[in-house]
This record gives structure tokens, C-alpha cells and sequence, in this order.
């Protein structure tokens, strides 16, 4: 089947675009099978009714030259370059149908065929269009503020640091970050998330996302053809063009199939008539019937129009699956292999417990956050943020100290108050309290509060986990894929967060090479791994593994590039759909196989008793079971994460 392609100059598609060529190439072909129909039934009036056999085979030859010119064309290309290929077998098949008098079935193979191929490949490019569609997000025209002044120009001539501006139900056309207004901007193009995200000045925002409700000002980062959109667009289309490892399989199985077929269908036309003396013209009848039915047309789009589908699904739903090859990878993968930072959890400490050591928790807490305004460590910022959140108000610090690798310490009113680990406060060789041991034990990090008279509160906080990574996590074991975290925390707290999100084993204090060595461990004693981390500090480790997986890669281009799958935002949900496409994609795959050999091997065995003609051969063997074929692997776009 010859692809229509049309290639885009667009720069803000940034992509060779495969596309429809309407209204020209589709009118075109639908004028054919017009004017065809009619042909073929005149003529078929003009044999089978009035027995006007002379001007019915002129109509049938009408009917070859109108569906066929294309056909033969390309089937003497094919021949010309030493390969056999369907429109060549479908041409020897008219032929030889009217060589042996069976013009009307002659004329009726070559119109199916075209019909077949007209449908086959308007099916296959709607599985393709979401790359389009996806570029159509960004709008082509934008209003910029230039000169004080504001004008709308084409998206393609923004520049870096131009203001742009947004108005509510707008789509954004450029990545930039927000300098004016708060809104709540759709990002399920770019990210798959059902619920907008709120923006604000500092945010980030993408160009295909849509700004719900307020009016933003955003200043433009990328140009028209380096946005997020562009990048997902051009690995969405090079994924479609990389094959699968069953892809490669039926490619080569194909060209040998074929020739097969050919020299199969020459010996049931010769030698029934030469060894046997039977009838020439009814074998060679069908050796046609065997060479039309044996086509294997829609064994060779089974495969490729199931990943295209699949990874076109993915892609709808924030994920991002860079060839037909991890598709299926991912279908057979016997462990799922964690980073804990930054994956499993948020990669930013949280204020679990405080605890007033006779004295009131609020209290505790307004001396410590007084404490850490002066800093920037992640725990001082949970700690300052918790007192924010529950309205506790700073008090004036002076004398304000770092100890290193303690804590530290400054006077508040008229007291000098410590905080910290427990190091500070025995080096002042004050007691530590039972809590602070408890709360070690539960793998949390723990900061005391004290004078030289005595630790007055306890303050422990933990990494915080990942809203919806315990179902994600259980989702993946119940589909029978063990679960493992590779982290360089310390022992206690892998153990803790292990236990809470309920993981089947895990690996702590581990150095980055050490994470390569149990991934490598697991492919050997496990089966194959895939690897899910943030993109850049697991780069070895997913590299690594069978499929590494890079999540949150939103905003991250060396992620985005260098993962084989990649998740557009940090939803560990995705994870189970994934698996869940892959696996669907694969039965389909199968199913697409399946059904293509059985179906047509039961025609080519029905063919030699005459059960099955040379209409049937095409207008079911071929047309129907391709079109099957496709709308079955079409379904796949319909799945959607839960």
C-alpha cells in the first residue's frame, strides 16, 4: 500500500506531519469508486441480463483501467526493483481472470482492492492523526504586547522574552512563564491530568495548554519549534517509525511469503493439467483464488497499525513510549525497579509530628520556624512552611549561629534557643527524650528544640509520599509484576517508606553505581526491569534496565530525550495504564496475527474444492479482514488511565 505523505513547512509543527490530502486526493478516489460502481454494474447488467458479452468486457477493462491504473503502476515499480509485492499479485490475478474468460471477476478484485487500499489507509491515518491534532493545539495567531502597544501576529514570529498575552478559554501558543494574572490553565494535552493547575506568577506554562478562566501575561522561553508541544510531537512521530520487535518479524516473513505464494499458485495452475490431465482453465481459476486470498496484506499492517495506535494512546494520556520495541518490552517486564527521592515520594520533607515538651506545640513550633527563616535547608523550609500553614507567627531572632552538621542556634527575647540534631544538645550533655527515639524508629527525620536548660519540644519530618503511589503500586503487583526501591537513604527509612507504600523489597544507602549493580542483579535472578526515576539522577540505573522509565519529564529535556518511556508529570498512576496499554496492545497485536493466518489459510484450503471465488477472495479474504484488522487495533485509543 503506497502512504499519501504530506510534510508540513509549518515551523511551529517543527514535524513531517502525515496527513490526509483533502479535498483533492480523497475526492479523487472517491470519484474512482464512483464511477467504477457504475461501471461494473452496467457491465454486469449488459453480461449476466441483456448477454451483451462483447461491450460487458470493454466496461470490465473501463473498470481495471479506472481502480487499477495506480495498482499496476505500482505493481511494476515492485517488479522492476526485484520485489513482489500485493498490487503485483492482484494484477496477475486480472489478468488471468480474464484470459480464462472471467472478465467480470477480473474487473471486481481490482475495484475491492482499490476500495480495500482507499479504506485500509484512511483507518491507518486516523490511528496517526493525533500527531496533528496535537499540533493544531497551538494556535497560529498571538496577541503580543509590543511598544506599549497590543498587536496580533503569527505564533512563528514571537521572540524569546516577548510578553505575551492569554485571555480565558485561549490556548497558550508558546512555553513562558507567567509575569501577570492567576488562572487555572487545562494541561490534559501536554500532561494527561484531568484537573487544571493553578498559575501564578513564576509558574510555567505550555504552549497546546488552556487557560480556563483569568487573564495571564506570559513571557515567552521558546521558541515556536522548541516548545514541549514540538518535542512531544517529534518523539511521538519518530516512536511510530521505530518497529517492533514482531514488526521486524512479519516484515521479513512477508518477503519471503510472498514469492511463496507466487511459485505455490504456479504449481496448482500446471500441475493438476500436466500430471493429472484436469481441466487447465479451472485449476488456473484457482491458482488466482490462491494467489489473491494468500495476500498478506492484512498480516503485514496487523502489527504496525496496533503500535501506532498504541503508542498514539499513550501519548493522549501523558506517556510517552519511544518505539514499537518497549511496547512491547513493557508487556513482558517481571519488576518494577524504584528511586525513592523524587519518584515514590515528593522529594520534600513535610512536618509530621511535633511534640511540647511541657510546653504547648504552637509554641514549639513558632520557636522553630523563628529559627529556620534564617535558612534555606529543605527541613528549615518545612518547618517555616508548616508554621505559615497553621498560623503560627515567627518571633525576632538576634544572635543568630550555624553549627555545622548540628543545627543552630539564636536569642529570642531574652533565651537563647537551640535547634537541631541530637550532637548540639550533647554536647551541652543534655538529655535526649524517649519521643525522639520512637520517631527515629518510624524512619522519620527528627529536629529537637531546647536551651541550655533542657530540649522543650521535638519536631520530626519525613519525605513526603506521593499522592496515589500506594494504589499505584498495589495495581502493579496485581498484575503479577514484583516491586522493588533502589535508594541511597539510609536503611531505617527505606524501611518505613517500603512498609507504608507496600513494596516487595528494597535496597538502601546505595551509591549511584551500586543502583546499576541491582538492577543488573534483578534482570539476572528476575527476569526483565524496567526502571522508573526522575530522569537525570538515575540516569545509569536507566539506562540500565530493559525500559527505563523518566516520570515528571514536564519542563525536562535531557528526561524527555534520554528515556525510553517517559511519564509527562509526577502521577505514578500512569504506571498501571501503561502496563495496561502494553498489554492490550499486545493481545490486539496477536489477535490482529491470528486471525489474519487463520482466516486465510481456511480461504486458500476452501479455494480448492471452489468454495471460495476470486470476489470472496478480495472482498472478504483482503478488504474485509484488513479493515477488521485496523478498526480492532483502532480500539486501543479508547483506553484511558483509571
Amino acid at each position: 500500500m503506497e502512504e499519501h505523505v504530506g510534510e508540513k513547512s509549518c515551523s511551529i509543527c517543527a514535524v513531517g506531519i502525515i496527513e490526509e490530502r483533502e479535498p483533492i486526493w480523497k475526492k479523487r478516489s472517491l470519484h474512482i469508486i464512483l464511477a467504477s460502481s457504475a461501471t461494473l454494474t452496467v457491465g454486469l447488467i449488459f453480461e449476466f441480463v441483456l448477454n451483451i458479452i462483447l461491450l460487458a468486457q470493454i466496461l470490465f477493462v473501463a473498470v481495471v483501467i479506472l481502480s487499477g491504473f495506480d495498482i499496476a503502476k505500482n505493481g511494476l515499480r515492485s517488479l522492476l526493483k526485484k520485489r513482489l509485492d500485493m498490487n503485483l499479485l492482484i494484477m496477475v490475478a486480472a489478468i488471468g481472470a480474464f484470459l480464462i474468460g472471467h472478465g467480470e471477476e477480473g474487473a471486481a478484485i481490482v475495484f475491492l482492492f482499490f476500495i480495500a487500499e482507499f479504506l485500509e489507509e484512511h483507518a491507518i491515518e486516523r490511528t496517526r492523526r493525533s500527531v496533528g491534532a496535537l499540533m493544531k493545539l497551538a494556535p497560529d495567531i498571538t496577541t503580543v504586547r509590543r511598544n506599549g502597544k497590543e498587536v496580533e501576529v503569527h505564533t512563528h514570529d514571537i521572540k524569546v522574552n516577548e510578553v505575551i498575552l492569554v485571555k480565558p478559554g485561549n490556548k497558550v501558543p508558546l512555553d513562558g512563564v507567567v509575569v501577570k494574572g492567576v488562572s487555572s490553565v487545562n494541561q490534559a494535552p501536554i500532561t494527561g491530568e484531568s484537573i487544571p493547575v493553578t498559575k501564578q506568577p513564576g509558574d510555567e506554562v505550555y504552549a497546546g495548554t488552556i487557560n480556563c478562566e483569568g487573564f495571564l501575561e506570559v513571557k515567552v522561553m521558546k521558541k515556536s519549534d522548541q516548545t514541549m508541544l514540538s518535542k512531544i510531537a517529534k518523539l511521538v512521530e519518530e516512536a511510530q517509525k521505530r518497529k517492533s520487535p514482531t514488526e521486524k518479524f512479519v516484515d521479513r516473513f512477508a518477503k519471503y511469503y510472498t514469492p511463496s505464494v507466487l511459485f505455490l499458485a504456479l504449481l496448482v495452475a500446471t500441475i493438476p493439467t500436466l500430471v493429472f490431465n484436469l481441466p487447465f482453465n479451472d485449476w488456473f481459476y484457482k491458482a488466482l483464488v490462491l494467489l489473491v486470498v494468500s495476500c498478506p496484506c492484512a498480516l503485514a499492517i496487523s502489527t504496525p497499525v496496533s503500535i501506532v495506535s498504541g503508542i498514539t494512546s499513550g501519548a493522549r494520556n501523558g506517556v510517552l513510549i519511544k518505539g514499537g520495541r518497549y511496547v512491547e518490552e513493557i508487556n513482558q517486564i517481571d519488576v518494577f525497579a524504584f528511586d525513592k527521592t523524587g519518584t515514590l515520594t515528593e522529594g520534600k520533607p513535610e512536618v509530621t509530628d511535633i511534640i511540647g515538651l511541657g510546653n504547648p506545640d504552637r509554641e514549639v513550633l513558632s520557636i522553630a520556624a523563628s529559627l529556620e527563616a534564617m535558612s534555606e535547608h529543605p527541613i528549615a523550609k518545612a518547618i517555616t512552611y508548616k508554621a505559615s500553614v497553621e498560623g503560627v507567627k515567627t518571633k525576632n531572632v538576634t544572635n543568630f549561629k550555624s553549627i555545622a552538621g548540628k543545627g543552630v542556634y539564636g536569642k529570642i527575647g531574652d533565651q537563647t534557643y537551640y535547634l537541631g540534631s541530637a550532637k548540639i544538645f550533647n554536647d551541652m550533655s543534655l538529655t535526649i527524650p524517649e519521643e525522639a527515639g520512637k520517631l527515629e524508629e518510624e524512619g522519620k527525620t527528627v529536629i529537637l528544640v531546647g536551651n541550655r536548660r533542657g530540649i522543650v519540644g521535638v519536631i520530626a519530618v519525613m519525605d513526603k509520599i506521593r499522592d496515589g503511589t500506594v494504589r499505584a503500586i498495589s495495581s502493579i503487583r496485581k498484575s503479577g509484576i514484583r516491586t522493588v526501591m533502589i535508594t541511597g537513604d539510609n536503611r531505617r527509612t527505606a524501611k518505613t517508606i517500603a512498609e507504608r507504600i507496600g513494596i516487595d523489597e528494597f535496597h538502601a544507602e546505595l551509591l549511584p553505581e551500586e543502583k546499576v549493580k541491582i538492577i543488573e542483579d534483578l534482570r539476572k535472578n528476575k527476569g526483565k526491569v524496567a526502571m522508573v526515576g526522575d530522569g537525570v539522577n538515575d540516569a545509569p540505573a536507566l539506562a540500565r534496565a530493559d525500559v527505563g522509565i523518566a516520570m515528571g519529564t514536564i519542563g525536562s529535556d535531557v528526561a524527555l530525550e534520554t528515556a525510553d518511556v517517559a511519564l509527562m508529570q509526577d502521577d505514578l498512576s500512569k504506571l498501571p495504564y501503561l502496563v495496561n496499554l502494553s498489554k492490550k496492545t499486545v493481545k490486539v497485536m496477536k489477535t490482529n496475527i491470528f486471525a489474519s493466518i487463520l482466516i486465510k489459510g481456511s480461504f486458500a484450503v476452501l479455494a480448492f474444492p471452489g468454495i471460495v471465488t476470486l470476489w470472496m477472495a478480495v472482498g472478504i479474504g483482503d478488504m474485509g479482514l484488513s479493515l477488521a484488522v485496523v478498526l480492532n487495533a483502532m480500539a486501543l485509543s479508547m483506553l484511558k488511565p483509571k
